[in-house]
């Protein structure tokens, strides 16, 4: 049964999603995302293309309840069946990854569904069709985590708003380019190795989330 108050309606803010060498270290990924979520994110994504399924399942559970217990919610990297299992409350699916109906089809209504869409209205528009929650363009600048990623407009995000569901911006983005992202229309500003590259995880998401709340 639908939702009454679409999951996308309340998706605002910063959104931190695991780096290649917080999940490489187990021991650094529980205490970095709490410093992030302490620091105001209120979005996790767990992406973990290096460790074995069964510690995937250990960590993922581990941050499920760490995220919960801090009011955060936690979305799971082109793994349904792994967020369905950790009672995560989404997943966010790659453009060759899991298709959105799929996971829609697995995970139900009250589940969050993100995708990547690269630059493509075209996509985001097939995403959102197959009941996606949110849509992710980038990346916007030059990023660490994936340099050789064919680049995404500004004027992109402005053109998704017309799509109905929460934007969301990733790919470069510091603090200091929060400003012209929010203002092209993202409602969620992720980052991975821009918040977990930091020495001080907490103190940097406070930046972001000072820079959003300088526009309102």
């Amino acid at each position: 049964m639908p939702l009454s108050t679409p999951p996308w309606r309340d998706l605002k803010g910063l959104y931190a999603i695991s780096s290649e060498t917080i999940v490489r270290d187990p021991a650094h990924l529980l205490p970095a995302v709490t410093a992030a979520i302490r620091g105001g994110v209120t979005l996790v994504q767990y992406r973990d293309k290096w460790n074995p399924a069964d510690v995937r399942h250990q960590l993922a559970a581990a941050l499920a309840q760490r995220c919960h217990d801090l009011g955060a919610r936690l979305i799971i990297n082109d793994d349904p069946a792994l967020a369905a299992a950790v009672g995560a409350d989404g997943v966010h699916v790659g453009v060759s990854d899991t298709a959105v109906a799929s996971a829609r089809q697995q995970l139900g209504a009250n589940a969050i569904i993100g995708a990547t869409c690269g630059n493509s209205l075209d996509r985001a528009q097939r995403a959102v069709t197959e009941g996606a929650d949110y849509v992710a363009f980038g990346r916007l600048f030059a990023s660490r985590t994936k340099p050789d990623a064919p680049p995404a407009q500004l004027q992109t995000l402005s053109a998704a708003r017309r799509l109905g569901v929460a934007v969301c911006a990733i790919g470069g983005i510091g603090p200091e380019h929060v400003p012209q992202v929010a203002d092209a229309g993202a409602d969620l500003i992720a980052a991975v190795d821009g918040i977990f590259g930091s020495a001080d995880v907490e103190a940097r998401c406070r930046r972001y989330l000072a820079a959003l709340r300088d526009l309102r």
